[in-house]
């Protein structure tokens, strides 16, 4: 008998599922005894954001594949074609942890873990990004190995905009991957990159179409694939189309149908490169690479998870609540109004956070 280093033997996974679907050799054929652990987040409705329960399931589901003997590659993927993530449920946020730092502060342990399992796992972890990858869907993408997408997929952060800082992995990971200057354009600016362009500045190994128009395969048609120099010596490539391109593309995106089989085929290629080499030199290289972002984040999360937690009381509170309780358009604070009370130095209190936040605005 062999000795089980799960941590819960037999867990049953209610909030995400857990699956081990055959790898495959190189002619395509699955392999007896050998999987890839595929761990799916299961929220659709809320573009698979994760709540406190998913979050402890993902850290269980990440050991399991981690200590199982028969798995080559952990697939880090979510269900449907519309996000893989968008991060922390926003509804939990508002109603249950905004104004409540201590309870914030035990929930940032948890997603910190759920980081750290990642990015300890023994085995290589793909991300199969389905679509959107935003704000902690974007961290706990970065935290992976190799990212493989969907080319209707977007990339990016949210914190600034609705009352927090994308501290969860983002501030350490983003640099490493795009550079400082594109770092600083997503983390703070919060605009979003198309697939394409995260491809092109290194966010990505690989992306895929998943649109087919009358049969066949199409590129996504809201973004510019073509590279050309604008007139200020820029490439542009992958920016999202604007004004009648825009419209016409959305007319385009209208008829066509989604189908996700050559991402799942790009990922099972990729499962199937890692299954024909020597394992243990596999994992000492992945952990080898994995340090520069373990180096940062090891020196930061603790920090983080502090200010994060106190942050519930302040920009945390009215964001996420306008995010959750204001009308449709309507879900951010009046970020002018908060800055000119702020100016005046008007405490944070409830007078303040009625004052700025669309919900308690009338018309």
């Amino acid at each position: 008998m062999l000795n089980s280093h799960t941590l819960v033997d037999g867990h049953k996974y209610e909030h995400i599922q857990y699956e081990l679907l055959p790898v495959k050799d190189p002619a395509g054929k699955p392999v007896d005894g050998l999987y890839n652990a595929w761990i799916i987040l299961d929220n659709p409705k809320q573009f698979n954001s994760y709540t406190t329960d998913a979050v402890k399931d993902v850290i269980l589901a990440f050991r399991d594949a981690s200590m199982n003997r028969s798995v080559v590659a952990v697939v880090f993927t979510a269900v449907g074609d519309q996000a893989f993530c968008t991060g922390g449920n926003t509804k939990e946020y508002a109603e249950y942890y905004a104004g409540n730092p201590q309870e914030y502060k035990q929930y940032m342990r948890l997603f910190n873990d759920m980081i750290d399992s990642i990015l300890r796992c023994d085995k290589p972890v793909i991300n199969r990004v389905n679509g959107m990858r935003i704000a902690g869907g974007q961290e706990i993408g970065m935290a992976c190995d190799f990212s493989v997408a969907a080319d209707t997929a977007r990339f990016g952060q949210a914190g600034p905009k609705h009352g927090s800082a994308p501290d969860g992995g983002s501030t350490d990971f983003l640099p490493l991957y795009v550079g400082f200057a594109r770092a600083m354009e997503s983390g703070i600016l919060c605009e979003t990159w198309s697939a394409h362009k995260a491809l092109f500045i290194g966010l990505l190994n690989q992306i895929t179409p998943v649109l087919k128009l009358d049969g066949k395969w199409i590129p996504n048609p809201m973004v510019i694939t073509d590279r050309f120099v604008d007139e200020f010596g820029n490439i542009v490539y992958g920016d999202f189309k604007t004004g009648a391109d825009r419209d016409e593309a959305k007319a385009v995106l209208a008829k066509a149908e989604t189908d996700l089989s050559l991402l799942d085929d790009a990922v099972e290629a990729l499962a199937t490169k890692i299954l024909m080499l020597m394992p243990d030199c596999v994992s000492k290289t992945v952990n080898g690479l994995r340090k520069h972002k373990q180096w940062h984040w090891d020196n930061t999360n603790v920090t983080n998870r502090e200010w994060l937690a106190l942050n519930m009381m302040t920009e945390a509170k009215a964001g996420f609540r306008a995010f959750n309780e204001g009308p449709k358009g309507k879900r951010e604070v009046d970020f002018i109004k908060l800055r000119q009370m702020l100016a005046e130095g008007h405490p944070w209190d409830d007078e303040l956070i009625r004052a700025i936040s669309p919900q308690y605005q009338e018309g």
